[in-house]
């Protein structure tokens, strides 16, 4: 029997069932590699008979015990791994979680974790979830998980390990800073939120920001139309959609969130490829009232797949401006298919084209598994290819481009083969090793300041998240007074290693954390997440260019009128 299992795995893909949408993530899919080389024309059944041979010499003659789900695990991803860098096999564990993102919840406890210097960190419960009704809370180290030691864990193994069936309970152990031992917690495992959209809140009066960055779930579209619901709600009279760090998701979802800025029958994005792509597919909007506030687009080095079709669709239509660094560059479509044994594997079956044809796959036959997902050369600091928004042919870029050029209808000039390159190229805040380490010292300071332990500053205490609050600018400030408690904690803290001018030397950095920290611990993680943003450089520059990405949508619209 273990044979016959072992064999069935190269034909596997031959006979597997469709069970999913097309998907494009880049960011699950990174063990695999890109290899080049000429195809084998070998007989196909050729193939199959030195397959065959090969196992059962192997089951033949093999010194050792075989472990055959291994050996079928390598066999199928080895496989794959020859054709591009995301077709990929999913175990059963793995597969199990893919289809819990795409769902876009999980059964677990609730609770955003943080690696830090000794260990992994609650950073934050997430609200009306067992975490958080129990009362986990900011800065509770995680000492034990079901009774296995998890001080040395990495926050991947602690987030594998309270992961279970729905209704299971699981025993989590902490240490708390101000309680005298380490406090036991039973929770039972519960479906857990995991949003696209994890901030949606007015940046500026008049101004909203959205920050879909969870991916593109079954439930992205739906999420977008109630965020855009609130902050209309609120004033909002135009928008920043943040797709940075986006890995991309559903095809159907990237076509639905553009639909929503994109007038009725205008291409989202065209896919051309194999099965049901044999013939190509134009993809159109369905927006019947799309929303028409000026728009800037978020994008950077990990903004992918889907969010690419979506940052690519307003960049073509010149329906707003796309601000950042350029994305990853992901142009092939997954498709996902459940294999026996309920595992799994997505295959690239297509390619997919913006608007105006451009490809954005970057070239990865003759690269390698560093290469393509990690190093990035030359390309990563191309400029911006025009600059502002104009209604002008833009010049084209300096740059070595690797595919065509071709134009938008306000005459704005792009190029395909290297993702989506932004109109505006703006850095991300500089994080030095120096920032780190104020980072991590404000994290330790906090988590003592929280529970009521820094003499003095007891009004900081936080005794219960406040959800859903978004702290005006004095609230919560950092006042001198702890700024002075924060340079003493340094000073006791060796493990910090920060000397008193280095702390001087980012003193603005230090403020900045310090009441990120802060926020976080009283208001919750997507509250302090919002602290980070409002001095975001990226945010900032979307902020700026907000009117003229007015006037492009503007003069587009009175030149297809005149037509």
């Amino acid at each position: 029997m273990a044979k016959k299992f072992l064999i069935i795995a190269g034909v596997l893909i031959l006979i597997a069932a469709v069970m999913g949408g097309t998907i494009g993530s880049s960011k699950r899919l990174r063990r695999t590699v890109a290899i080049g080389g000429p195809v084998n024309d070998q007989p196909a059944e050729e193939i199959e008979k030195d397959y065959d041979e090969a196992i059962a010499t192997v089951s033949a003659n093999y010194v050792g015990e075989i472990d055959y789900e291994k050996a079928t695990q390598a066999a199928v991803q080895g496989m794959l791994s020859t054709l591009d860098p995301h077709s990929t096999y999913f175990p059963f564990n793995e597969f199990k979680k893919l289809r819990e993102d795409q769902d876009s919840r999980f059964y677990g406890i609730g609770v955003t974790i943080v690696q830090h210097r000794d260990g992994v960190y609650i950073q934050s419960a997430v609200e009306n979830t067992p975490a958080a009704r129990l009362g986990l809370r900011y800065g509770d180290r995680i000492l034990e998980v079901d009774g296995k030691d998890a001080r040395d864990w990495s926050s991947e193994q602690v987030s594998k390990n309270v992961r279970g069936a729905l209704g299971k309970p699981v025993k989590i152990k902490v240490e708390r800073a101000g309680s005298e031992g380490p406090l036991d917690f039973t929770l039972v495992r519960d479906a857990v939120p995991l949003p696209s959209i994890r901030n949606a809140y007015m940046v500026r009066p008049g101004t909203g920001y959205i920050g879909l960055t969870g991916g593109f779930q079954h439930t992205t579209d739906d999420e977008l139309r109630e965020a855009l619901s609130k902050l209309k709600g609120q004033g909002m009279r135009q928008l920043i959609l943040d797709l940075r760090g986006n890995p991309g998701g559903l095809l159907d979802q990237a076509i639905d969130v553009s639909s929503e800025f994109l007038a009725r029958g205008q291409v989202v994005v065209s896919v051309r490829g194999r099965g049901d792509y044999n013939e190509p597919i134009v993809y159109k909007s369905s927006g019947t009232e799309p929303e028409d506030v000026p728009l800037v687009v978020l994008i950077n080095r990990g903004t992918a797949s889907a969010s690419e079709i979506v940052a690519g669709a307003i960049q073509d239509h010149d329906r707003g401006l796309v601000v950042g660094e350029t994305s990853f560059g992901k142009g092939l479509v997954q498709r996902v298919y459940q294999l026996p044994f309920n595992t799994g594997l997505t295959l690239t079956t297509a390619r997919y084209y913006t608007p105006i044809g451009r490809s954005l796959q970057r070239e990865y036959a003759s690269g390698a598994f560093y290469d393509y997902f990690v190093k990035r050369d030359e390309e990563d600091n191309k400029p911006a290819t025009n600059g502002v928004a104009v209604p002008t042919p833009a010049a084209p870029t300096a740059m070595p481009q690797t595919g065509p050029a071709v134009k938008t209808a306000a005459g704005r000039v792009f190029y395909g083969g290297g993702g989506i390159t932004p109109d505006i190229d703006q850095k991300p805040f500089n994080f030095t090793p120096l920032r780190g380490k104020v980072a991590e010292a404000a994290f330790q300071f906090t988590r003592q300041l929280a529970a009521g332990l820094i003499p003095g500053l007891e009004s900081f205490k936080v005794e219960k998240v406040q959800y859903g609050k978004n702290p005006k600018a004095n609230e919560l400030a950092i006042s001198e007074r702890v700024l002075e408690a924060f340079r003493n904690w340094v000073r006791l803290d060796v493990q910090s290693q920060l000397s008193p001018a280095q702390l001087e030397e980012e003193l603005d950095f230090v403020k900045l954390r310090l009441r990120e920290e802060i926020v976080t611990a009283a208001y919750s993680n997507d509250a302090g997440a919002r602290v980070l943003l409002d001095s975001d450089p990226q945010v900032l520059r979307a902020i700026e260019v907000l009117p003229d990405a007015k006037r492009l949508a503007e003069s587009v619209r009175s030149n297809s009128s005149r037509s």
